[in-house]
């Protein structure tokens, strides 16, 4: 009942609420991030959702975050590295999660699920096995049990496994409020937010390369079946 009903409704009174009574914050944050970044404070980017029961496929949402990272490109219009385009002010936002505010947005639409499975990109979907991909047969979240459990310092198939465990073990009222409870607390210490020695984690799929589980040709494939999906 709880899993079919309930969170929905909780998901979407908290997430209002929560806009509410952020909403200074954010006001603080629009300014300050259209200062830092010189010019649009918010980064929208597709991400696969929930799977549709009509068509058995992923939906792709635009998932809304704060901009971390300018858009700083080189002389030849590309964009320059990671570790050039996040600045101070980027580095603030996602060390304290507060880059991930706007998503409260994405759940009172009914996107998200304030816990769940993190939504990642249209290109690490593609390279997930279909037993992954099972992570998507619920809704996205703000945070979910992989993020509560090593978050970016454990490794993308451990992510998932721990994905399939929060749906196998059963989406409870206490669970997800053992996460919530969790996740604040590695929001206040800060914790893995990144992974050590990093600016930016790697793609699922150029993980998959550097481990040598995928070569070349599959890559690319897979790449260009990413950019497919994105032009739906």
């Amino acid at each position: 009942m709880y899993k079919s009903f309930f969170k929905r409704i909780i998901d979407f009174t908290l997430s209002l609420i929560a806009l509410i009574v952020f909403s200074p914050i954010f006001l603080v944050l629009i300014i300050t991030g259209a200062i830092a970044m010189g010019g649009n404070p918010f980064f929208t980017q597709l991400r696969p959702g929930k799977i549709d029961p009509k068509t058995g496929n992923e939906k792709i949402f635009r998932l809304i975050k704060f901009r971390t990272m300018s858009n700083k490109k080189d002389k030849d219009g590309n964009l320059l590295p990671d570790e050039v385009r996040l600045n101070k002010y980027g580095r603030f936002l996602r060390s304290t999660s507060l880059d991930e505010l706007p998503e409260l947005f994405n759940i009172i639409k009914g996107d998200m699920s304030i816990v769940g499975p993190r939504p990642q990109l249209v290109r690490d979907m593609v390279f997930m096995t279909a037993e992954q991909r099972r992570r998507h047969s619920v809704r996205p979240g703000l945070t979910g049990y992989a993020q509560v459990n090593g978050r970016n310092n454990i490794t993308w198939e451990q992510k998932f496994e721990y994905d399939l465990q929060y749906i196998d073990n059963g989406i409870t009222l206490i669970n997800d409020v053992k996460i919530i409870f969790q996740t604040v607390g590695k929001v206040l210490k800060r914790s893995n937010t990144v992974r050590e020695g990093t600016v930016s984690d790697l793609d699922f799929g150029d993980w998959l390369m550097a481990e040598g589980k995928v070569d070349q040709e599959t890559y690319n494939s897979k790449q260009e079946e990413a950019k497919d999906l994105i032009k739906v």
